[in-house]
């Protein structure tokens, strides 16, 4: 009797489109559709071999990855055949499924335990010494001797499996069956000590509610190897952070220079202060204080913008970073105090552990738009994309010395016609970027390098946002302020390039989209050069009748400026309705918003 393969029932047309594209699982689906199956065969050992008509034979051992699939085919990586071999092998399986039999509350429970809610943490340590290598497990010990803090969130939907965001990558669980099919968007894609570090996570972080919002984990290494030992930790607290006479000294250093920028103003000269910024900033790399380091450096760059009258500065950004560094270091001493395990380490409210940079895998992003500044200096522009895989923002950002312009000779280009990554700026702004020379830092910036057919661009359709889900993705105003309520404060959440002076405002950034959405009001302040509007469900007659909603509208505030002289009036039109009636483009606005 041949074994049934119950990895490969497990995945998902989404999970597919993660371990190989989307192009591939389109085309092998159009096969499936069509009856267009290859011959199957499954070796006693598991083993399922494909043998299509065009002579091409591919084979699937157990705990191997597609990627890992034989094919004979002349494709060097991934193919279609891979592909195809699991879903004709899940087509195989439903047509030879039983028919429902006559006792339907034990199919009830069998699809429960096949297609319910679960966890990665059932996964024993005998399952992980089988699907990775001695050297990968202690690879992974040595990144969970730093104490990394990982947000896991629970198994969602059979398209929305469990994830865990570690600082420099995200990790999705695909089967329930098999760690292999695990999915890391690192450069190894998969089997790197990345998914051994997530898989701890969920262990410590005990049973998770399907749908449950994200916990935050410190994940300490396992000392022993027996799971629920793991699970209900070792009893040993981190030495406080804030107690030692370093970080003493640094925590002196920011409020002296707090002080200095509130009694002497924001406009004095930086030869003043650029020495003391540096000595803080070593300090606080000395510390290995990553989110602290950070906030120096964006507090520095708005007190340069403000010197060169560029338009990066902001005045409440510039207020919002002095309060969430005072803030951060008083949320971490109050982490080092509690008397019980504090809701947020003060590991992760400093952001200790947090290093460099790391390089991804195939990688799809999709514009969420730009953020361009100008001064006398130079110019640039940092633009916004979703990672539907992840949901998470990333930030592009660049910059042009007009110096360098004017040693190159010439006219200086159209901002919008400067070329990133071997593409126009415009192209990359209003468009979905797939790409395999990306990497990422730790707050989300990431960098793009140029590379022939390693990188492409597709303009934006209409459904371009529809693989967006929450959080970023809210489907109300209700929903947003909901998960606004919910959020933590900035000052102990990891900082993020999309949330700063950096991309051109304060904030975190949604994307709210709902049925019925209108504009309820809209006026231009000639005064303040700012552009306000109020956006709402349209009532229908029923409800025009029902007492009003208690949750008022969103606010949309677009201010003018001189780097993107027709923003104000694209977004003018757009409220207008003007380009809704050219193409079908989504009901959905990309806003920023503060934490209540």
């Amino acid at each position: 009797m041949t074994a049934v393969r119950g990895d490969l029932l497990e995945l998902t047309p989404e999970a597919l489109t993660a371990l190989a594209n989307a192009g591939f699982v389109k085309r092998a689906q159009k096969d499936v559709a069509a009856g267009l199956l290859p011959l199957l065969e499954t070796a006693d050992d598991g083993t399922v071999s494909a043998r299509f008509d065009d002579g091409v034979r591919t084979s699937l051992p157990p705990g191997r990855t597609l990627r890992d699939a034989q094919c004979s085919c002349p494709a060097s990586g991934m193919c279609r055949h891979r592909v195809m071999l699991v879903l004709a092998y899940q087509a195989q399986a439903a047509s030879a499924a039983p028919a429902p039999s006559a006792t339907p509350a034990e199919d009830e429970v069998d699809a429960s335990a096949a297609g319910g809610e679960w966890s990665p943490a059932h996964f024993d340590d005998a399952a992980l010494a089988a699907s990775f290598a001695p050297s990968v497990i202690e690879q992974a010990q040595r990144l969970a001797a730093a104490r990394p803090v990982v947000a896991v969130q629970a198994w969602r939907s059979a398209s929305a499996p469990p994830i865990a965001r570690l600082p420099m990558c995200s990790v999705r669980f695909f089967s329930r069956s098999s760690l292999v099919h695990a999915r890391c968007d690192c450069k190894q894609g998969s089997g790197c000590a990345h998914v051994v570090v997530a898989l701890w996570a969920f262990r410590q972080a005990g049973p998770l509610a399907a749908g449950s919002p994200e916990r935050m984990v410190e994940v300490r290494a396992p000392a022993t190897g027996d799971a629920a030992c793991d699970a209900a930790g070792d009893g040993h607290r981190p030495a406080a952070l804030m107690q030692g006479e370093a970080a003493r000294a640094l925590q002196a250093q920011l409020e002296a220079l707090s002080l200095s920028l509130w009694l002497d103003g924001s406009s004095q000269p930086l030869m003043a202060l650029a020495a003391r910024f540096e000595a803080a900033r070593e300090q606080a790399r000395a510390l290995g204080w990553r989110w602290v380091e950070d906030g120096i450096d964006e507090l520095w760059m708005l007190l340069q913008a403000q010197q060169a009258r560029s338009s990066r500065f902001d005045p409440r950004r510039l207020l919002h970073v002095m309060a969430e560094l005072w803030a951060r270091l008083r949320a971490a001493a109050h982490a080092d105090n509690a008397a019980g395990p504090p809701p947020l380490p003060a590991s992760q409210i400093l952001g200790v552990g947090v290093k460099g940079e790391v390089a991804l895998d195939h990688l799809r992003l999709v514009s969420l738009g730009a953020e361009l500044w100008s001064d006398e200096s130079g110019e640039g522009a940092s633009v916004m994309f979703a990672d539907p895989d992840t949901q998470a923002v990333t930030v592009l950002e660049r910059q042009w010395s007009r110096a360098d312009d004017a040693t190159a000779g010439g006219t200086p280009a159209n901002l919008l016609g400067r070329r990133v990554a071997g593409f126009p700026l415009r192209q990359l702004a209003s468009g979905q970027v797939i790409t395999k020379t990306a990497t990422r830092r730790a707050n989300g910036q990431i960098d793009i390098a140029p590379g022939a057919r390693q990188t492409g661009v597709m303009p934006l359709s209409p459904k371009s946002w529809d693989d967006l889900v929450a959080p970023l993705k809210q489907p109300s105003v209700q929903a947003l302020v909901a998960h606004l309520l919910e959020t933590p404060p900035d000052f102990v959440r990891p900082r993020q390039a999309a949330s700063g002076a950096a991309a051109g405002a304060s904030g975190q950034l949604h994307v709210v989209a709902f049925e019925h959405m209108a504009v309820l009001a809209s006026h231009w302040d000639a005064a303040a050069q700012v552009l306000h509007a109020r956006i709402g469900r349209a009532a229908d007659d029923a409800e025009a009748a029902a007492p009003a909603d208690d949750v008022p509208p969103l606010h949309l505030a677009l201010p003018h400026r001189a780097a993107a002289p027709g923003a104000v009036d694209a977004l003018a039109r757009a409220l207008a309705g003007e380009w809704a009636r050219c193409a079908p483009w989504p009901a959905a606005y990309g806003c920023r918003t503060a934490s209540p």
